[in-house]
């Protein structure tokens, strides 16, 4: 063979050649790119929470191909947006173009386009689908758990605005005392919560005009035999109490809308303030939410247990109240544990408060009522995860996890969450991290303060402006804001 080089006789240059890349090699290499550009290191926190192959591209359609703004890179954007103070769109571009500057000398534009346009390509129904995941695998130790290990179902409505667009007022319309152009639309949502590990178990969603007791029978199926469903007095209800009983799932609420029974009417005296009661059940009513097929089918009276709790702890919201319950056996279930746990009801209050003021969603951002109802499954996901996070924590610490704090798990995370990126091609060094995070959840305790008296009040005095009350084109017109209030009126 001849030698062409004058340089080097002794070597061919054939010999010197790479051999040529198959398919598959350029193909992991290219899978190997998109790796680096990602944000599944969140996702490594929560491998066994949320399992890999819900986020896998589909075989065709949206979210099929491998990009930046992949079907499992758009989830977890999604899923940090949330996380984040600033949950702004803009915010996860430039956090996806800081992860990409430390791997590649390209970084994608600053425009939100691309990354909106993926967001609306996720499904919702596969959204539910991981909040599922999330449910199933939060569930509460039975030895951690109270009056015999039984599981505590706590439900409780609040009230969620979005921005005024008019497909958000065609669902979800504001209240008919604000003009039009001055409210905001407004969703009723209600949620059930798991007491013992303050999980989400399930919701639904409804309007200004939904009520907690029909959202919370669509949420039967939610339950379990041998639960305990535990309420205010919003959820005291002849219909619901019995249902409930047939079920297998025992109740613990506050007496409404009925007059409370004295010892010479009860069955029998189980004790002190303790007495075994009945209900007569109540003429059927035509407006009512159940058909009158479903009211015939329960029985003509309800054997209950009431209990009398006198409050004596100044600051408390009432002197006298009454608690009724199908926990009808004393021994088995004495008094002061259902007052005990009819107390730690103000739980869920705290489960709203964390959800809806620590990560944003008592105001919505989207615009769309597809993308509101995500936005808020996302919501869930990410309170599920943290909850799953300071559940590990208290199990691996030896820490009781109703005295961890929900605000310094997310500020961990949110911190935890550029190392993690750092160490993403080193399992070792993720394990390691974790443990650390785990740690520091456990470290930061909320200290104890029973009776103290939280009272629903502001403090700090609000900036005085003046009110909306007519559209914002017409307020834009006047010169001075103080003549806001007459031009309105």
């Amino acid at each position: 063979m001849k030698n062409n080089s004058l340089f080097l006789p002794g070597f061919h240059l054939q010999t010197l050649r790479r051999k040529p890349r198959s398919a598959q090699q350029i193909l992991a290499q290219k899978l190997d790119d998109i790796r680096q550009k990602t944000f599944n290191q969140l996702g490594d926190c929560f491998d066994n929470l949320i399992p890999g192959y819900r986020l896998k591209p589909t075989d065709s359609g949206a979210l099929s191909r491998r990009r930046i703004y992949s079907k499992e890179n758009t989830f977890w954007a999604f899923f940090s947006q949330i996380l984040d103070n600033d949950s702004s769109c803009q915010a996860v571009v430039r956090k996806l173009q800081s992860y990409l500057a430390l791997t590649s000398d390209k970084v994608p534009v600053s425009s939100t386009s691309a990354y909106c346009q993926a967001r609306q390509k996720l499904s919702l129904p596969e959204l539910e689908q991981v909040l599922q995941d999330t449910v199933k695998r939060l569930r509460p130790d039975p030895d951690l758990g109270w009056l015999q290990g039984r599981r505590v179902i706590v439900a409780d409505g609040t009230g969620l605005s979005m921005p005024d667009t008019p497909q958000n007022q065609q669902q979800w319309p504001q209240s008919r005392s604000q003009k039009p152009g001055c409210g905001f639309p407004q969703a009723q949502a209600c949620a059930c919560f798991c007491l013992q590990t303050g999980g989400l178990i399930s919701y639904r969603l409804g309007n200004k005009k939904s009520h907690e007791l029909p959202l919370l029978r669509q949420q039967w199926g939610s339950f379990a035999a041998d639960d305990i469903f535990l309420g205010d007095k919003g959820f005291c209800s002849y219909f619901d109490l019995s249902v409930f009983k047939d079920r297998s799932v025992d109740s613990v609420v506050s007496l409404a809308r009925r007059k409370p029974v004295t010892a010479d009417k009860a069955i029998e005296v189980l004790g002190d303030s303790d007495l075994l009661i009945q209900w007569q059940k109540p003429k059927y009513r035509r407006d009512a939410a159940y058909s009158a097929a479903q009211w015939q089918a329960l029985p003509e009276r309800l054997t209950l247990r009431q209990i009398n709790v006198v409050v004596t702890q100044p600051g408390f919201r009432g002197a006298i109240f009454h608690i009724v319950t199908t926990l009808l056996d004393p021994v088995k279930y004495p008094a002061d544990q259902i007052i005990d746990l009819y107390r730690q009801r103000w739980d869920v209050e705290l489960f709203f408060r964390d959800i809806k003021a620590t990560l944003g969603m008592d105001i919505l951002r989207c615009k769309t009522p597809s993308m509101v109802r995500k936005e808020i499954v996302m919501h869930w996901i990410v309170y599920n995860c943290i909850r799953w996070l300071m559940n590990q924590a208290s199990e691996k610490e030896k820490t009781p996890v109703r005295r961890l704090s929900f605000m310094a798990s997310v500020q961990a995370l949110r911190h935890w969450e550029p190392m993690m990126v750092q160490a993403k091609n080193n399992p070792k060094e993720q394990r390691r991290l974790l443990t650390h995070l785990l740690a520091v959840i456990a470290e930061k305790g909320v200290p104890d303060r029973p009776d103290r008296g939280e009272p629903r009040a502001v403090k700090r005095r609000p900036k005085n402006y003046q009110l909306m009350t007519v559209p914002r084109h017409e307020m834009m017109e006047q010169t001075h804001r103080g003549k806001y209030g007459a031009q309105g009126a």
